[in-house]
């Protein structure tokens, strides 16, 4: 009887060690992002208006601890306009996680385009379904651009996705 109150004991005892989270915590993610509107001092763009543009943030997420973190993210950029599309820029997105809890989480990113634009992309993020194999979450990036001989120009965008 002793003994299998042992094995029981330490059953319940490693299901407990397993279920914990480990870290550093490695996950992944894909999703969407559509720039809504975008403001400069030479002009207003609005996305849906006169073009689409779309682009497609992968990335890894490194977290140090349940409260802080490391992503690395690349972005292909795609505009569609007419009769013609292309890819525009490839995003470099580095940047610092911060868990606020309740399952938003606040992304400082730097922001290096391949199109010679630069500048910072604070991102507020909320899990919006939890499951055992994945995440599916929503943002609103809000990137501020300056170089390459263009006005500083800042976005309001909307990206969701899948994270893993």
């Amino acid at each position: 009887m002793t003994t299998r109150l042992f094995y029981l004991l330490i059953l319940f005892v490693s299901a407990n060690i397993y279920s914990q989270t480990v870290y550093p915590k490695i996950t992944g993610y894909f999703g969407i992002m559509h720039p809504i509107v975008t403001v400069s001092s030479e002009q207003t763009n609005v996305n849906f208006r006169d073009y689409y543009a779309v682009g497609f943030p992968t990335g890894i997420n490194i977290w140090k601890n349940q409260k802080i973190g490391f992503s690395f993210e690349v972005v292909p950029n795609i505009k569609v306009q007419g009769d013609s599309d292309k890819v525009t820029n490839l995003l470099f997105h580095p940047g610092v996680l911060v868990a606020l809890g309740n399952g938003y989480t606040f992304a400082g990113r730097a922001a290096f385009e391949s199109g010679g634009r630069y500048g910072v992309t604070p991102v507020f993020n909320k899990t919006i379904i939890k499951s055992e194999s994945c995440s599916y979450y929503a943002a609103i990036p809000l990137p501020v651009r300056f170089g390459n001989d263009h006005p500083t120009s800042f976005t309001v965008g909307f990206q969701f996705g899948i994270a893993f």
